[in-house]
Parts: structure tokens; sequence; C-alpha cells
């Protein structure tokens, strides 16, 4: 096995252990009554959680997802609960690496062309009081993604399944990478930098992603996305060791450049390299062996049934709910290629 990898595994391992310990901790500070009415609500969480990804009527999924979010922020408001962990429920949860915030996100299916992202920012307060930023998806209105400044009230929603922590002149930037079931035919991966304010809101976006080491020079973008066949399996992730953040390039199996839903991998793979503020890109990253999808440790957007992260539950989720309402058995491989369907972005 190679030397790089049991030594990226290791140093994973100890990162987790490292959490685990400073959660343990730092649970110490809810009280054991709040601690209590944190498990009874997590209970009823945990079910409607279950019911907004995986039930088969959007009716019930939009039902669950309204008394979900209102419970949540109920659940939110007890004292120091930035501490308590919300294990078993079916969204995704990220700690920033320093601990000042947390990160929800999760995604609403209304039918096979429509996916809404859903989010919240928690803040690590003194006090243990709840400061909270509901994330609003704006991306179906938005014809231009990846030019923009954002706030939260016009965010481009995506389930985030890892946050990277770096630092420039005195600033903290956080950098998120996210899935989005984007349409029938196609998903994307994000790339988005956030950070706060001078009053202490989040920003997303901005002047954050170069391409100035490319051959073919592109303007400088507020964020960065692939996008491909649905049927596909990407890599997008950061690798600590290299401190960078490693992606599969892509190319359309059918020679049609303008149809994302045909892009795959080819073996290859680019990066981004943290450099003066800016994360700039690698076009091609040599390895010493190639690595296929799924040899790095990947976080997931969301938790499979024993715990244990799976980056592709949230996938599978969605096209076994678009199955059963269509009538269909759910497919245990990968379904075969749809046709091209309207999406739910421009």
């Amino acid at each position: 096995m190679n030397y790089h990898y049991i030594k990226y595994c290791f140093t994973s391992w100890l990162l987790i252990v490292g959490l685990l310990i400073a959660t343990s901790a730092s649970a110490q500070r809810i009280s054991q009554a709040d601690s209590k009415e944190l498990e009874r609500k997590e209970d009823t969480l945990t079910k409607l959680s279950g019911k907004m990804v995986f039930s088969e009527s959007a009716a019930d999924r939009f039902r669950s997802d309204s008394l979900f979010t209102r419970t949540f922020v109920r659940a939110l408001k007890i004292k120091n609960a930035f501490y308590y962990p919300f294990d078993s429920l079916n969204i995704s949860k990220l700690y920033a690496p320093d601990s000042t915030f947390r990160i929800f996100t999760w995604q609403l299916k209304k039918d096979e062309y429509v996916y809404l992202q859903k989010g919240a920012i928690q803040m690590n307060t003194p006090d243990g009081s709840l400061k909270l930023f509901p994330l609003f998806d704006y991306s179906m209105f938005t014809p231009k993604p990846l030019d923009s400044v954002r706030s939260r009230n016009n965010w481009i929603g995506a389930i985030y399944y890892r946050i990277i922590a770096k630092e420039y002149n005195g600033k903290k930037y956080y950098t998120l990478l996210g899935f989005d079931d984007f349409s029938v035919s196609s998903n994307r991966k994000w790339m988005e930098v956030l950070h706060f304010n001078e009053r202490g809101e989040p920003v997303f976006g901005g002047a954050m992603v170069s391409f100035k080491e490319d051959s073919v020079k592109r303007p400088v973008q507020a964020r960065f996305n692939i996008e491909y066949k649905k049927e596909a399996k990407t890599f997008f992730n950061y690798d600590p060791e290299k401190d960078l953040i490693v992606f599969d390039h892509l190319i359309s199996e059918t020679n049609e450049p303008e149809r994302k839903s045909t892009y795959i991998p080819d073996g290859d793979f680019e990066a981004f390299k943290w450099q003066n503020g800016q994360w700039v890109h690698v076009p091609r990253l040599e390895f010493d062996m190639k690595l296929k999808d799924g040899q790095f440790p990947q976080e997931s957007t969301i938790l499979d049934d024993a715990g244990n992260a799976n980056e592709q539950r949230l996938e599978e989720a969605s096209r076994k709910t678009m199955e059963r309402e269509k009538g269909v058995q759910p497919a245990t491989t990968a379904p075969p290629k749809k046709s091209a369907s309207p999406r739910k972005k421009q």
C-alpha cells in the first residue's frame, strides 16, 4: 500500500479523534437537564429529517421540512446547544476548524426537476445563546453564479461535506466543498469561500479563484464548480498532506463539450493551491501513482444508518425517491443514462 496514503489515513484518524475529544469536553458545558431536552428534540428531528429526505410524497417532504426547521431552531435556542452534535440527523453538519461556527445544510426535493438547498450557520457565542444565520438558496434565479459576492440572502446552495480554514493578511477564510443535485441529468460540486465581514455577517465568494497560471487565461471567479454526468463518480476534496484541493479532470464522453451531462473523469487530476489569499488553479496534477475515486478518505454530506460518513448517500436517496415516484423498483446499480431534461438552475 502506498506510504503517503497510509500517512494520509493516519493523519485523518488523528484529526477525527481530536475532534471527538474536543466535542466530548465541550459537551460538559450543557447542563444535564438541557442535555436531556436536546436528546428528546433530536429524536423528533431524526424522524422528521428522515421523512424530508426519503418520503415518497412531495407534500410530506415539505411538511416534514417545515416542522423540522421550526423544531431545530427551538433546539438550537437551548443554552450551549452549539456543543450538541445532533449526530443522528439526515443533514450535513460541519464545525469550523477553529470552532467559531458550524454550518448545517440539506436539500429538499420538490420533484424530479427541482431540488431546493437549505442551510444555516450557527455561531459559537460566549454566553451560549443562539446566533443563527439562515441561508436562502437563490441559485435558480441566478444566470451567472460564478461572478458575484453573495450574502446569506442570495446564497448558491450546496450540501457541504468539507471545510478548510485559511488565513491571509490577518483575515480568516473558510473554504466549503459541497454537492448539488443539480438536474435530472447532471450533478455539480462546488468550491465556495466564506468569510465574515466587520459586522460579523457571512459573506460568500469574492476574488478568490484565480487561473493566472493557466496557459489559457480566464477571469478571476467568485467561486468554482464542476458539472458532470449524473451516473459518474467524481473526486473533489482536500488533500491536507499536499495542501491542495484536488478534483477530477472531466471530458465529454460523447465529444459534446457544450453538454455538461456528458462529462466524466478521464483519469487525470486538477487542483487548487492557496496562494496570497486566492485559490490558484493547477491545470494538471502529477501523483506518484494514480488514485481512483474512493482511495482518499472522504468526508460526507450525510451519515448512513451505521453513523458512518457516506458521500454517495444523498445522491442515492434522491435517485431512489425519484424512482419510487415513477413506480420503478430502486436500482442497486447506477441507472442508465437519462436524456437531457429541464434544469433546476440556469
